[in-house]
């Protein structure tokens, strides 16, 4: 989330009843390597084979997760966080230390990497993603260097989803009012909003909310919108919606769905950490 001042926090989050994960900002990274050869992964781990698909189109993300598994380096990590029904996350290289007693999620392995998102790769389920850290440190949305999470998610209804989508859009205008009220030749708009506040005066504010609205959001703004092929997705075999477009997504399970289940139905201790470890035995490029 972009950092604004507490004042302007508050105040949004109070009038659009902001959502925790922010999905605002559709961007690609382009890149000159050009793959258009199929590869696929085969991820063995202690519950089951995963087979997994690298998109094309996200050539920074595909070529880092090559590397990283011609070196081996996911021979023996773990996933240290598993959800039932949102995800299992892995890549952090202390979770190889079986004597680390510190915080797993903390860490990963080389640089980050810019964000390449497309609507056609959703969070649906046997998604392959890549985590990251929050909005307030990493507004660009870039990448870990080396963890990454599998989807299991769940169904939606076409109304959640019409609801999400709505959540969505709002976010993506209080950011851009955000961005609009952090400009120092915006103050007086800031110090009407102040005055409004601590006096209590709700419907001038809602008025000098429309005019400020009546600025920065024209009808040329593009508002998120799930396709077809989302909603059939996250109708029927389900997934995390809510992720779409501030996850970048670089793969998909193809073989192995199953495994997901096991990995995210494992009892979990306190942080959501695997009572009996998981571990990613080895990874392997096939073609």
């Amino acid at each position: 989330m972009i950092s604004v001042p507490n004042i302007i926090f508050k105040f949004l989050s109070v009038l659009f009843f902001l959502i925790t994960i922010n999905n605002n900002t559709l961007f690609s990274q382009n890149s000159n390597q050009k793959n258009t050869e199929d590869i696929f992964i085969n991820m063995e781990t202690s519950l089951g084979l995963i087979t997994i698909m690298l998109y094309d189109k996200t050539p920074l993300h595909k070529s880092n997760f090559l590397k990283l598994v011609d070196e081996g380096f996911y021979s023996g990590v773990k996933f240290h966080r598993v959800i039932k029904g949102f995800m299992a996350q892995a890549g952090d290289p202390n979770s190889k230390n079986n004597d680390f007693t510190g915080q797993l999620g903390q860490k990963s392995h080389g640089e980050t990497i810019p964000a390449e998102f497309y609507p056609e790769y959703i969070h649906k389920k046997g998604a392959l993603s890549a985590a990251r850290t929050g909005d307030n440190i990493n507004p660009e949305k870039k990448s870990s260097g080396s963890q990454f999470y599998l989807v299991q998610g769940k169904p939606y209804s076409k109304i959640q989803l019409n609801q999400m989508e709505q959540k969505i859009n709002q976010q993506q205008e209080n950011n851009i009012i955000g961005q609009f009220l952090k400009k120092t030749e915006n103050n007086h708009y800031m110090q009407k909003i102040q005055y409004c506040q601590q006096n209590r005066l709700n419907d001038s504010l809602n008025i000098l909310i429309q005019e400020i609205k009546s600025l920065v959001i024209n009808e040329e703004h593009i508002k998120f919108s799930f396709s077809e092929k989302a909603i059939e997705a996250y109708t029927t075999v389900g997934g995390t919606p809510f992720l779409d477009n501030g996850y970048t997504v670089f793969g998909e399970v193809i073989k192995g769905l199953e495994i997901i289940d096991k990995i995210c139905s494992v009892p979990t201790l306190a942080g959501d950490i695997p009572e009996n470890p998981v571990t990613i035995i080895s990874t392997k490029i096939i073609k």
